[in-house]
């Protein structure tokens, strides 16, 4: 890992705690603003210096979106680097929980899942010296609000971060817009904030986003989205013809209905690019008739023909749909992954980096690219529950295909014989 030197707002987010620095006297600090900023691994760093420094024998709460997203955005970057400072680290994978030692002193690390409604459960009855939140927008308000109310040790502090969402979110009007009265330091950060980031590699990234997600991704802006949710697919050029190639590996997307469409997606690989080569969409308004679900596989083995396709990702409401697949055996049914949001995302940057590529005969899901819109009546991030089952069993692909995002960009302070020390 090549270690470059902490940018100024980095550091105030390194130290905010500190003696001296003008906010030690304050409870809670957030960061937030663009992407690849390095707000993550300087507040995650800073939570564990914090903390060593101050405690002894005490419990801590790291939380993420899942354990999963918890360990690849925070644990795996920050460990090597806790151990190049002179920390040690037990890492209990079956109690999700990080035993720490640094210069005689232990502390105990617990890792929370604020996945949902239900996750406030998680950390009913532990008491915490301090908690930190990756991505505390993405979080419901009860876990959030159910973590905080567990630090009741003297001295315990909050520390949040994440990137932007819509204006009416509960983090920002609680928390960023009171934050004088909370007591919390306020660090925004851009891109520009992250000194492992070329230039090249800037531009890249104010690439992948137009709109909205430009604003807020980009340039750390808490905006409403509205319009089209794919603004760019009206560029006639971005659907191709069907490649005329030996396709590497074949799948197929569903979003299934009764009384609404279903959409199945064939998709075939060449290197790292995907392509829908071909689709069924059938419209039981339209047909004046539903299909049986018997009906719907006769439709899906049509549309595989004699290709050696082995999965089938389906909308994981279709319970009924799914047990068809699985009792003819030809293909593994998945349930897709239904977060719409986060698909969306996803999503978005597939198409805009190519790597789902959308042919030019899959009619009906160009014809959903230019209809599919935001819901500008609602207060939050909501899609218009209409001309959209192309764009779901599409959303439900890219999920699947998606890998975890595990490159790292960060900077590093130069290891110094007071390590964590320095600042206080």
């Amino acid at each position: 890992m090549e270690y470059k030197p902490f940018s100024q707002k980095q550091l105030q987010a390194l130290f905010w705690w500190a003696d001296g620095s003008g906010y030690e006297h304050h409870d809670a600090v957030i960061c937030d603003g663009a992407v690849r900023s390095g707000k993550t691994f300087s507040l995650s760093l800073s939570f564990v210096m914090w903390a060593m420094l101050s405690f002894q024998k005490a419990s801590l709460g790291l939380c993420g979106k899942t354990i999963g997203a918890l360990r690849r955005n925070v644990i795996v970057p920050l460990l090597p680097c806790l151990k190049e400072m002179g920390f040690s680290v037990e890492d209990n994978l079956s109690r999700n929980r990080l035993v720490i030692g640094f210069h005689g002193h232990e502390n105990y690390f617990y890792l929370f899942s604020g996945k949902d409604e239900g996750s406030a459960a998680l950390v009913q009855g532990i008491t915490l010296s301090g908690v930190l939140f990756d991505e505390v927008a993405l979080m419901p308000r009860s876990f959030v609000e159910q973590a905080l109310a567990r630090c009741s040790v003297q001295g315990s502090r909050f520390f949040f971060n994440c990137n932007p969402e819509y204006p009416s979110h509960w983090f920002y009007r609680e928390w960023i817009c009171r934050r004088n009265e909370k007591n919390a330091v306020y660090i925004h950060f851009s891109m520009k904030d992250n000194p492992s980031l070329s230039q090249k590699m800037l531009g890249r990234y104010e690439k992948l986003y137009s709109g909205a997600f430009y604003k807020r991704f980009v340039e750390g802006e808490w905006v409403s989205v509205s319009g089209a949710v794919y603004p760019f697919m009206d560029d006639s050029s971005m659907f191709v013809p069907v490649p005329k190639v030996s396709f590497e590996e074949y799948c197929v997307s569903c979003d299934y209905g009764t009384v609404n469409p279903t959409s199945l997606g064939l998709w075939g690989r060449i290197g790292e690019v995907w392509y829908r080569i071909a689709e069924d969409y059938y419209d039981a308004r339209r047909e004046g008739k539903s299909r049986t679900d018997e009906e719907h596989y006769t439709a899906l083995e049509n549309l595989v023909g004699t290709l050696d396709v082995g999965t089938v990702i389906v909308d994981p409401s279709a319970a009924s749909f799914i047990e068809v697949i699985e009792r003819h055996g030809r293909f593994a049914a998945v349930r897709a992954d239904n977060n719409v949001l986060d698909g969306i995302r996803k999503t978005y940057q597939a198409l805009m980096r190519k790597e789902v590529v959308i042919c030019e005969n899959c009619s009906d899901a160009i014809r959903e690219f230019s209809l599919y819109r935001w819901d500008e009546d609602k207060p939050s991030d909501t899609v218009i529950k209409r001309d959209d089952h192309a764009m779901d069993d599409i959303r439900y692909f890219v999920s699947y295909i998606t890998k975890a995002d595990s490159s790292f960009c960060c900077a590093i302070v130069e290891r110094r014989n007071d390590s964590a020390a320095q600042g206080r």
